[in-house]
């Protein structure tokens, strides 16, 4: 039979092959469990050989086992995106065609190797919510499933990577790498003399054993988001920071010595590319009283520290860079506005940041290890996933990750509306038009889903809307279970939600009661995105699975989008504003719009293959130091 490791098959003989699976399962449901169970395990006695025969009669059982266990089927399109994973493909599928489902097909088609599959997620609550739906699926055909989380000790780990199939969120798989190196080389530093004297003297060695077995195979759900978005940001393993820090006054005293300092004389600003150079003439004032800087607790030059300051102080804001809880600075994810409890910045810019709160300064975290995303998921031997936006970074997970893309049609034609780009000349002409458009549609019992770019501008809606007396649920940025159920509730009638861009992502939002009749939900995107992957993202909400929706994208000259683009025709078009800040949209704009987007993209392409490069250089210097 035809072995599947290349693209060579054609979608006509695809579609003819994953035919046979509908027929064999159905003549697999006279079976008892137990024979289903013994069907599956015959298959991986047969040494995995990889043929189309092997692969019918998996998607078969899988199918058969998620009916029993999910009282579900599989489409034709969950087979085609099963077959593609199989060939380690980056599969795309819309919003709401039943990813998580989907993933069982390969995971189970590569489990019968028997060398371990992991299954990444973006976070933790979505591997635990995916692992608890399909482990009865596992059992039911003989296979263990294991869950990796952050908090689990070191054994519990052990046992959940040695489950034929692993779940967890896709950096905690790296961090998990990163210790087990970590280990391995302290065992390596102890010395041979040691070791055998307490062999002679009967003393065990006890020799602690890593937790990740293999790097066979690596399922990633969201693709885009964890091998493109996430790819600049190295996983950095650090020593335990954030206590109360000893040397407090100095940061303070750095900060009081930043905000002396006149930009354009005592310092230069790129504001674009978020740079500063503190001048000669900086230097001088600064050096001035040296009785202002606390030598003997310095614990790098007092420039840097200086410079950390005045970094918190015109770069970093609040509810938009960070924010603060309970009396701690926390740092907000660029791409999601995620908000990360765990994260802190480096080089004591984290507590550049907490002095300017005046909030207590912690200590700071030292690195111990680190290692970039792109060449973790590159020690996978096998590497595939899914999204529902992969288009637009097709050639960077070729070429850096080796993976082919496929796209996935949806199956039922999309039935969205997406009605006309409206633009505004600033931000709060934008915003009252969102609260107007909410007003109108409030009586049609249409649902209502508003995307802001950043928490700040959420809570701004929020409060405009509170002011009207529209009931509303805002999200905060935190990804546990209730932000999944306010995301799923959102189809409800006449509900509105307010959220950043990608709050939610990997929850259904399922239509309530009379919903689809009145139009399905709405989904009002206040602004561009830096990338028209990201647009879709959000868009991509309304009308899943076929059903009726719309969208619209309502943009400010004040966006991020068009700050970026730097160009005369973004000044000229405020020139064209209505006495209510809304400016005519022409073919022309919506061109150039999409052309902005393309060149950011192409620009955050190229920086990640220097970062790449970079780290490149740098692991060969240091192992050249090292020999």
């Amino acid at each position: 039979m035809k072995r599947l490791w290349t693209r060579q098959t054609q979608p006509a003989h695809d579609r003819e092959l994953l035919a046979h699976v509908p027929t064999l399962a159905s003549s697999l449901q006279q079976l008892g469990d137990t024979e289903l169970t013994s069907r599956y395990q015959q298959l991986k006695q047969q040494n995995h050989n990889p043929s189309e025969q092997t692969t019918i009669q998996t998607f078969a059982l899988v199918s058969e086992a998620v009916r029993r266990t999910l009282g579900l089927n599989y489409y034709q399109e969950q087979l085609m995106a099963g077959l593609a994973m199989i060939r380690g493909e980056i599969v795309e599928m819309q919003t709401g065609e039943g990813k998580t489902i989907t993933a069982v097909l390969p995971a189970c088609w590569y489990a019968l190797a028997e060398r371990g599959v992991h299954v990444m997620t973006v976070n933790d609550y979505l591997a635990e919510r995916d692992f608890e739906t399909l482990s009865p699926v596992y059992q039911r055909l003989g296979l263990t499933a294991g869950l990796n989380q952050p908090r689990l000790t070191a054994e519990e780990k052990q046992t959940a990577y040695a489950a034929d199939i692993t779940y967890g969120p896709g950096y905690e798989f790296g961090f998990d790498y990163l210790r087990d190196q970590i280990m391995t080389l302290s065992q390596q530093r102890t010395r041979l003399g040691g070791q055998f004297t307490r062999t002679l003297n009967g003393q065990l060695l006890n020799t602690p054993q890593p937790v990740q077995s293999a790097h066979a195979v690596a399922i990633i759900d969201e693709a885009d988001s964890v091998l493109i978005d996430e790819a600049t940001v190295p996983l950095v393993l650090s020593s335990q920071g954030g206590q109360p820090a000893d040397n407090a006054d100095v940061y303070q005293a750095a900060r009081q010595a930043a905000l002396t300092l006149k930009a354009g004389q005592d310092f230069l600003v790129n504001q674009q590319a978020s740079e500063l150079q503190i001048t000669d003439l900086g230097i001088l004032r600064l050096s001035a009283d040296r009785s202002l800087i606390p030598i003997e607790r310095l614990d790098r030059p007092w420039m840097q520290y200086v410079e950390q300051a005045l970094r918190a102080e015109l770069f970093y804001h609040r509810d938009l860079h960070y924010v603060v809880i309970e009396n701690r600075v926390q740092i907000v994810d660029p791409h999601t506005s995620r908000i990360f409890t765990d994260r802190t910045w480096r080089n004591g810019l984290h507590q550049a940041v907490e002095a300017k709160e005046g909030k207590p300064v912690t200590t700071e975290s030292q690195p111990i290890a680190r290692i970039m995303r792109q060449k973790y998921f590159q020690l996978y031997d096998q590497l595939c996933g899914m999204s529902g936006t992969v288009q637009g970074c097709q050639q960077e997970l070729r070429e850096v990750y080796g993976a082919h893309y496929s796209h996935i049609p949806p199956h039922r034609p999309s039935r969205r509306t997406d009605l006309p780009v409206r633009l505004f000349s600033d931000q709060h002409s934008r915003e009252q038009a969102l609260v107007r458009t909410i007003q109108e549609m409030q009586p049609t019992q249409r649902p209502i889903l508003a995307g802001t770019a950043d928490i700040d501008a959420s809570r701004r809606l929020s409060n405009m809307l509170h002011e009207l007396g529209i009931a509303h649920q805002l999200l905060n940025g935190i990804q546990d279970a209730e932000e999944a159920a306010v995301i799923a509730a959102a189809g409800q009638p006449q509900t509105v939600t307010i959220a950043t861009n990608l709050a939610g992502r990997g929850t259904d939002i399922q239509l309530g009661l009379g919903v689809a009749e009145s139009g399905g939900l709405h989904v009002l995107a206040a602004g561009f995105q830096l990338t028209e992957r990201i647009d879709r993202q959000l868009i991509g909400r309304a009308a899943r699975k076929g059903e009726p929706g719309s969208s619209q994208i309502l943009a400010s000259l004040d966006d991020a989008l068009f700050r970026q683009a730097k160009s005369a025709w973004v000044d000229s078009l405020k020139l064209l504003a209505d006495k209510t800040g809304e400016i005519p949209v022409s073919r022309q704009i919506l061109g150039k719009i999409t052309k902005t987007q393309r060149r950011i993209e192409e620009t955050g392409r190229q920086r990640r293959k220097q970062l790449t490069q970079y780290d490149d250089w740098l692991s060969s210097a240091t192992c050249s130091t090292w020999n």
